[in-house]
Parts: C-alpha cells; sequence; structure tokens
C-alpha cells in the first residue's frame, strides 16, 4: 500500500523497497513517502519488518529490491556514514568511557571541526536535550532518562536530514516515558528534523506521530493520522491490533445509502452501522465496536424498548462477567446472550469506591450507529 500523500511533499520516499534473508521476505515491497519535517511512527509486532526497514533506510542493510530516495537524492549507491541519516537505537550505544560531552563530540570530531566549534553545538544540543550541567558525567552516573537524552543529543548534534529512532523509549518506566514522548515532540518541533520511530507500543506511536503506518509481515496495512487509524482501520488487524476491539462476524442483510444493517448470530442482533463501505446483501463482514463507544444500562434503552425482540438494532442483553478497575476507568466484560464475551470501559467521572454495576448482573449494552466499523476483510 502506498501511503496517501502529496509525492511533490515527499522528503523520504521509499519504492517497492523489499528486503529478503533467503526464502524469507522481510519487508515486501513497501512503497511509502514521509513528509519534510513530521514524525512518523511504524507500528507492528514482533517480526513485522519494522526494524528492518529502518535498517535499510540506515544503510546498514541493502535492499533486494526497490528503491529508497532522501531529499530527492537517491541512496542506492551510498554508505552509511555518508547518508544524511542518524540512528539513535534501544540500547542507546554511549561509549561507557567517555564523558557526556565527548560522547555527544565524538561524531563532530570524525568529522575534523575545530575544537571551538565543536564545544558551542555540543553546549547547544545539551541545552536543548535540558542536559547543560552534566557534561562531565560518565553515562553509568546518569539515569536511563538521562541516557536517552544523552543518545537523543548524540544523534542530533550533527543536525540529520533524517532522525531514526528504534524503540528509542523502551527502557525508561511508564511515567517518565510518557513525559519523555511530549519533550521529544518539543525539541523536534523546535529543530525541524524528520523523524521515523519504528516501536511496538501503540500509546507512544499515537501521542508521537503526525501520521502512523501499522505493518504487518513485511506489508504496510495502513498508514494515517492517529485518529484515522483508530477510527476508520481498514482491516481486521488494524482494529484489532490498535486498542481494545469487540469484533463480531456477520451477514449484511441491507445495504442502503446512509446505513448498513448486519444480522450478527455472535452478537445476537442486527447493527446498523452509518459509517460504512459498500457491502454486496449477504457477503459476510465482520463489525468492529470500540469498549468506550458501548453504552450500559440496568434496563432496555427506550428506543430499542420500541423495536420488536428479533428486529432489535444495535441493542443486546448480557451478564457482568468481570469487573477490572483501572483508577481512571473501569473494565467490564459482559458475556451476551448468544454466549459471545464483549468488552465495555467507562470512565470513573466521579471520586468513590462504588462501582456502577457488580459481577453476575443483568444489563443492556448499546451503542450509536456511528460507531461500528464495518469491515470486509
Amino acid at each position: 500500500m502506498t501511503a496517501a500523500g502529496d509525492p511533490d511533499s515527499a522528503y523520504v520516499r521509499m519504492a517497492n523497497l523489499t528486503k529478503k534473508f533467503g526464502d524469507f521476505t522481510a519487508v515486501d515491497a513497501v512503497s511509502l513517502d514521509i513528509r519534510r519535517g513530521e514524525i512518523f511512527c511504524l507500528l507492528g509486532g514482533s517480526g513485522s519488518g519494522k526494524t528492518t526497514l529502518l535498517r535499510m533506510l540506515a544503510g546498514f542493510e541493502r535492499p533486494s529490491g526497490g528503491a529508497i530516495h532522501i531529499d530527492g537524492e537517491d541512496m542506492s549507491a551510498i554508505p552509511p556514514y555518508e547518508r544524511p541519516v542518524n540512528m539513535m537505537f534501544q540500547s542507546y550505544a554511549l561509549f561507557p568511557h567517555m564523558s557526556v560531552e565527548r560522547n555527544i563530540a565524538f561524531g563532530l570530531e570524525q568529522e575534523g571541526l575545530q575544537r571551538a566549534e565543536i564545544r558551542r553545538q555540543v553546549g547547544d544540543i545539551l541545552d536543548i536535550v535540558k542536559m547543560g550541567g552534566f557534561g562531565s558525567r560518565k553515562p553509568h552516573q546518569l539515569s536511563g532518562g538521562q541516557r536517552q537524552r544523552v543518545a537523543l543529543a548524540r544523534a542530533l548534534v550533527k543536525r540529520p536530514k533524517l532522525l531514526l529512532l528504534d524503540e528509542p523509549l523502551a527502557a525508561l518506566d511508564r511515567k517518565l516515558r510518557e513525559h519523555t514522548q511530549f519533550e521529544l515532540i518539543s525539541i523536534q518541533q523546535r529543530l525541524g528534523v524528520t523523524c521515523i520511530v519504528v516501536t511496538h507500543d501503540q500509546e507512544e506511536a499515537m501521542t508521537l506521530g503526525t501520521r502512523l503506518g501499522v505493518m504487518n509481515h513485511g506489508r504496510i496495512a495502513q498508514v494515517g493520522t492517529p485518529s484515522d487509524i483508530y477510527e476508520s482501520p481498514v482491516t481486521r488487524f488494524v482494529a484489532d491490533f490498535i486498542g481494545s476491539v469487540n469484533m463480531f462476524e456477520g451477514r449484511v442483510s441491507e445495504d442502503g445509502a446512509e446505513c448498513v444493517r448486519i444480522r450478527s448470530e455472535e452478537l445476537g442482533c442486527t447493527v446498523r452501522a452509518e459509517r460504512s463501505v459498500h457491502c454486496v446483501g449477504g457477503s459476510t463482514v465482520w463489525t468492529a465496536i470500540r469498549p468506550e463507544k458501548i453504552n450500559i444500562s440496568r434496563h432496555r434503552p427506550l428506543a430499542a424498548s420500541a423495536q420488536r425482540a428479533d428486529a432489535a438494532e444495535n441493542v443486546v442483553r448480557g451478564t457482568v462477567r468481570e469487573i477490572a478497575y483501572m483508577g481512571d476507568m473501569s473494565i467490564y466484560l459482559v458475556q451476551l446472550d448468544s454466549g459471545r464475551m464483549m468488552r465495555v470501559t467507562l470512565p470513573n467521572i466521579t471520586r468513590g469506591t462504588e462501582r456502577g454495576f457488580a459481577r453476575e448482573e443483568s444489563v443492556w449494552l448499546s451503542w450509536h450507529g456511528s460507531s461500528p466499523v464495518v469491515l470486509t476483510e
């Protein structure tokens, strides 16, 4: 799949990029455009091909086929050390015997810059990453978050056209990771560098990325903004991979101009979906409904009460089997009358120890017609 973007604005362009290791295809004919100055996140599970794609951009792996262009220049014959690219590794790869300043200055020294200029550039980048008072320390004297900033400073000090980050925040604890995500965005916006981030962390990708590319078996399954990917997945894989989702198989009973109706035995009701793709009557499709878009109540919704039981739309009955209190929200696992389980999340907007619903309580679940996403593959 090719990224949907203006071809003239492509700063990094991959065309039918392929990498094979023997009989195994790690990256399979990927075509993708990255815009100047954006943070693009490659998201995928282990073995999806995202890190191999990053290593080809850096020049550490030679493509089996296809082409890479950065700022209009063909990278095919350019070795890693001559590419306008820097890469920040998951391990940070700092030199343990060097001070913070020497670690950052190393690349500038290799270019033969004057000492005064090196000191100036190192000082500037240390201030940007808020590590100005740590120049004389060794890596082992720093916290994980501080080492992460030093590695970022070393990658940025040469002002690369493209910065590649491989799981850059994976070694940090959750709170520090969340804080550092926003700092990274601030630094990137200040410097204007184009970034490609590889991560398996969905929240990290959706926080950092102006656009995401979801990878599966070496291919790009979907490209879009975080909201596009979450709200409008194009395949069952993407819907299931991003966040939590309830997915049910059914058959199209009506494909109208404004909505599609799907009869689902797994759900035990008819799904009316306003946002849909064109469907053939009688064809098998899947409906994906996010847990936070489902209403839960003790009484049958009034609109549904006016419907015949055998023609009920977007409403089902079930029994609460499990409850998980997560602080900001509660998760309810509801077993439907059909036997299937459905996940519902409710925000805990009031302070209190009592939960809205109890285990083994009979409840009704309903959702608006704009909530289901209809998937044909």
